[in-house]
């Protein structure tokens, strides 16, 4: 549908401006009067078009956080609940968001309902700020008459989720910042250290011992190449984002994240529980299989395991019940394939499902718990490695001339 750009006046002559999607120049028009916007100025908009705003949008930049986006879900449940009319509980809920591109996702969803369409389509318009799996959770809560049900529980859905994202990501924050530390401390040591030390290195000629050898060609290379180094380093970082961006790199780089030590486990579990907990909400709110399955494959986070969800799908497609269909994936482990055969012969899969992503949950909380304990190890072997090749490097020289010199008296 082409895309305008207008500016207009609201309730008191307050000046507004914005884009609207329309059949044409006078559905634009119409629209806009409709909401209330007396229009001064609406232009169409070239096919493809990027602002400056759509660009920072694009990269991240903006956008409203996990926690916003919980919040409207509450906000949205109180006006499913209390039975305040959408259109009015929309806007009350836009004037009082902070984010500029919430709000304008709101204010054109409240024009949207105004057209005559539904919430969620009207969301539905806006997919880079809500999730397939919350659209269809919405859609699927107008249709069933369960619309607080559905909100309140996508509500503590995308709350438990950003929890356990940020415990996992606080966990791999440690060792990074680690390894950042003593990539920086060698740099400062090859560039501005060795440097000072490096002319009364020398005086030894070739009795320097091998760290002292080492540090200085170090030293020696980011000096004359350090440019080079730096180039080089960007230019790797970039093409490593080019290729796994590529779905073949993507694959294999997901592929891989799943084999790591210790971390590996730990991401696997963690899809598991959300993809789980997913696949249960939207089977209680009645969905179909397939279509949960779909919204589940593409929220995955890894491609390697969305594959496996696809493979699924297509199984339970040609007739396959789901526990056959996960068990050929391959993918899954004895206790899970257990707990879907049970849940489809007792006809409660959801509450398995449930009991399922919890279980991942707790063992995913364990090894946060523990992970401290499993890395220390093999960062400080790291650490006292690089420490002591910086303090033989530096004082076995210092102590071989001091030597020398009291030889000499």
């Amino acid at each position: 549908m082409p895309l305008f750009e207008y500016t207009g006046r609201a309730a008191a002559a307050k000046r507004v401006n914005g884009r609207i999607d329309a059949a044409n120049l006078n559905a634009a028009a119409l629209r806009l009067e409709t909401s209330g916007v007396v229009p001064v100025q609406i232009r169409l908009l070239p096919e493809g078009h990027l602002t400056a705003q759509d660009v920072l949008q694009r990269i991240g930049v903006g956008m409203p956080t996990t926690t916003d986006i919980v919040l409207l879900t509450r906000q949205m449940y109180t006006i499913a609940k209390s039975g305040l009319p959408w259109l009015r509980g929309l806007r009350g809920i836009a004037a009082t968001t902070h984010n500029p591109v919430l709000r304008a996702a709101l204010e054109d969803c409240a024009m949207s309902l105004e057209a005559g369409r539904e919430l969620s389509r009207a969301l539905g318009e806006h997919r880079g700020l809500f999730p397939e799996l919350y659209i269809s959770m919405v859609e699927v809560g107008e249709q069933t008459g369960t619309l607080d049900t559905a909100l309140l529980r996508l509500a503590e859905h995308l709350q438990s989720q950003h929890e356990l994202r940020g415990r996992v990501k606080s966990a791999m924050r440690y060792p990074l910042i680690v390894i950042g530390a003593i990539v920086v401390a060698t740099f400062v040591l090859s560039v501005f250290v060795m440097p000072k030390f490096a002319p009364m290195f020398r005086q030894l000629g070739d009795a320097l011992p091998l760290p002292t050898k080492i540090l200085l060609g170090s030293s020696v290379f980011v000096q004359a190449h350090g440019v080079e180094l730096l180039l080089g380093l960007v230019g790797l970082v970039a093409a490593w984002k080019f290729y796994i961006r590529r779905p073949q790199g993507r694959l294999l780089w997901d592929r891989a994240r799943l084999r790591l030590p210790v971390f590996g486990k730990l991401q696997f579990e963690s899809i598991l529980a959300r993809s789980f907990k997913s696949l249960a909400l939207t089977l209680n709110a009645g969905l179909p299989m397939i279509q949960a399955l779909k919204l589940i494959e593409r929220s995955a986070d890894n491609i390697h395991i969305a594959r496996r969800f696809d493979a699924v799908r297509t199984l339970i497609e040609s007739g396959e019940p789901l526990s056959r269909a996960t068990e050929q994936s391959g993918l899954f482990p004895p206790l899970l394939l257990q707990m879907i055969e049970i849940g489809e012969e007792t006809g409660e899969l959801p509450r398995l499902l449930e009991e399922v992503a919890d279980f991942y949950r707790r063992e995913v909380d364990y090894r946060l718990a523990n992970l401290g304990a499993l890395i220390e190890p093999a960062l400080m072997v790291v650490v006292g490695g690089m420490v002591l090749i910086l303090a033989l490097g530096i004082f076995l020289p210092m102590w071989d001339m001091i030597g020398r010199v009291g030889g000499a008296q």
